[in-house]
């Protein structure tokens, strides 16, 4: 593909590129100042990758002029093949272009061409449903990826593959051919981002997931075999980890263990206490004081405050198979 600067921006163009491997995918982020890009015929044979490119714009917008079709607004969706000549401008109004490009293989992709293919350069939506979701997932890849260990980033590199062709069958009009784990991929983000906006209700159950989001207790159940925590254990998970974080946060000194466990959904002192000490190893309030410890002594001037200085715990949660209640 050739990037060309517009005539009136040649000396100012500047561009920045990041890359982040995911297994067989890869998710890039570009920025470019106003530019023409022609991936014309004859430089398709000479490096045919054979992919597609889901491409998310986050700035201004991305325009492709072919016949039919119009621009791709900031935050919609653009579906394109790289095997096949195209040709795009981007900010007209002289200001800088972000995009986030998840590259695909189509080899890997659970969908048939020849109805994927409807799809290329048509804007994809992505303000509500399996788009939406997509998208923000490709914005926490963006953020949080580089600091994930190979593993992790080879699985997450699969779910952006199960989201992505849900995400263009929905939009296709035909969620049924998505394959089942990309529906029940699509649906596990969506429980999850569910579970984490009500983490501090002490309601929220397996039992009222399931019924929220209109499927059988044993069906939700099912959606979480094979995950690393069942999803009563992610709720519980989740909880913890918030009160983890904020019994160590200074500002927050004056509340009560209690009142910091209360937030985010624990109703019982003493099972707080015990799930609490069970995964970290020490009870909150022995987590609060070495955690607060050191900007205690900072304030106060203590010459020893540098010897109560607490080692990192690594977290001990229970596995798939515990459904225990949260």
């Amino acid at each position: 593909m050739l990037v060309a600067p517009g005539t009136e921006h040649l000396a100012g163009f500047r561009a920045e590129i990041t890359n982040l491997g995911l297994g067989p995918v890869q998710v890039s982020t570009f920025a470019f100042s106003p530019f023409r890009s022609h991936h014309t015929p004859v430089r398709v044979p000479r490096g045919d990758p054979e992919q597609y490119q889901l491409v998310l714009t986050t700035k201004r917008a991305l325009r492709v002029p072919r016949p039919g079709r119009g621009t791709v607004i900031a935050g919609d969706t653009l579906w394109t093949d790289a095997s096949r000549a195209v040709e795009s401008h981007g900010s007209s109004d002289g200001g800088e272009v972000r995009a986030i490009v998840l590259q695909i293989p189509r080899s890997v992709l659970p969908l048939r061409p020849n109805r994927v293919d409807r799809l290329l350069a048509q804007p994809i939506p992505v303000t509500g449903g399996t788009g939406a979701i997509l998208a923000d997932f490709l914005g926490a890849l963006v953020a949080h990826g580089p600091d994930c260990q190979a593993e992790e980033t080879s699985r997450l590199g699969s779910i952006a593959v199960d989201l992505a062709a849900a995400c263009l069958a929905q939009h296709l009009g035909a969620l049924g051919e998505a394959p089942a784990e990309a529906r029940a991929q699509a649906m596990r983000q969506r429980i999850t981002g569910f579970i984490e906006h009500n983490l501090g209700d002490p309601d929220l159950t397996p039992l009222a997931i399931a019924d929220r989001h209109n499927i059988s207790l044993r069906g939700l159940y099912a959606l979480f075999e094979g995950q690393p925590l069942s999803v009563a254990a992610f709720i519980r998970r989740r909880r913890l980890e918030r009160c983890h974080a904020d019994l160590a946060r200074q500002e927050l000194r004056n509340h009560s263990v209690q009142a910091i466990a209360g937030r985010w959904g624990f109703s019982n002192a003493t099972a707080f206490s015990r799930a609490f000490r069970e995964a970290y190893g020490l009870t909150p309030t022995d987590h609060r004081e070495n955690a607060l410890r050191p900007a205690l002594h900072a304030v106060s001037g203590d010459p020893a405050r540098h010897a109560h200085r607490s080692m990192p715990i690594e977290p001990r949660f229970p596995s798939a198979g515990d459904n225990r209640p949260t």
